[in-house]
């Protein structure tokens, strides 16, 4: 049986990087906090806790410091059920997301839920489901329709991409049209090197592998600006581009400039009924913003 104020202490140090600053959160000396965690990894036999500016978790103390972020969720649920149980401290709901969601539509979700604290990580979406594989992240809003072991999915629709560059851009580079020639030579913007939306893009195109000159820019409203400014042309979500391209400041490429990214929201089924306010949120920001299948 786990001892709750043990765990309390791990995770008070691993929110703040301390055992003085944890001491000062949970109202107890740092030497209290001291013998809670040394009693906790004498009980397990191994280390838990690296001593350090901040202190950090070993892999056995990340895994207990994520059980505890569970469980302090969930007893935030139970004190909203019952009236007599005193609320403890708010716990961090962790999530991963692709980027290009967070800086369109998935922030609003958050919004839409009162008295919760967030723990956001990006990743492409590809990948973000790893998170969950790992017990990382609480959610995930991945690519994969098929739920990771323990985890519930749902489907959210799909976030579309125009393939897009500045005018001047596409005259400098796609005067004769957008071909497999002259998409070989023209500069493209990607993400990171996790980021195959491009090629993938390029190869429904033109039925083959086009290996374009690339900048990398890991951010998804950089990707826009770079774009306007005719560094290169890419794939952007259309919430951000439309307005560019009716005021003619960006163009669509190729004959089919659309690119749609199936999203769905995975969670653990354990922390179902505490992340259930959240995942109505992102259903019905998706329903809103993204294109239905």
């Amino acid at each position: 049986m786990m001892d709750y104020t043990q765990l309390a202490a791990l995770r008070a140090i691993l929110q703040t990087g301390s055992f003085d600053a944890a001491a000062a959160a949970l109202n107890v000396t740092p030497s209290a906090i001291s013998q809670r965690i040394k009693s906790l990894e004498d009980q397990l036999g191994t280390v838990l806790i690296i001593r350090g500016t901040p202190a950090t978790a070993t892999a056995a103390g990340q895994r207990l410091f994520r059980h505890a972020e569970e469980v302090a969720l969930l007893e935030s649920t139970l004190g909203d059920d019952l009236d007599g149980l005193a609320p403890g401290p708010a716990a961090p709901v962790r999530v991963v997301v692709n980027a290009d969601s967070l800086d369109t539509w998935f922030i609003e979700a958050m919004a839409r839920v009162e008295g919760v604290l967030f723990d956001i990580s990006t990743d492409d979406q590809d990948f973000s489901a790893d998170w969950l594989r790992r017990g990382e992240v609480m959610a995930a809003v991945t690519a994969h329709a098929k739920p990771v072991q323990g985890c519930d999915s749902i489907a959210l629709g799909a976030l579309r991409y125009l393939a897009t560059a500045s005018p001047e851009f596409a005259e400098q580079h796609f005067a004769d049209g957008f071909t497999a020639a002259s998409a070989r030579t023209a500069p493209m913007l990607m993400y990171n090197r996790k980021d195959l939306s491009q090629h993938h893009w390029l190869t429904a195109q033109f039925g083959k592998r086009i290996t374009p000159p690339l900048h990398l820019l890991p951010s998804t409203r950089g990707f826009v600006t770079a774009a306007l400014a005719g560094i290169g042309w890419g794939l952007n979500p259309e919430p951000l581009v439309r307005k560019h391209i009716d005021a003619g400041r960006l163009v669509t490429l190729g004959n089919a400039p659309t690119y749609d990214v199936p999203l769905f929201w995975q969670f653990n089924r354990v922390t179902r009924q505490a992340l259930a306010p959240l995942t109505r949120a992102v259903r019905q920001v998706a329903r809103e913003w993204l294109v239905q299948l």
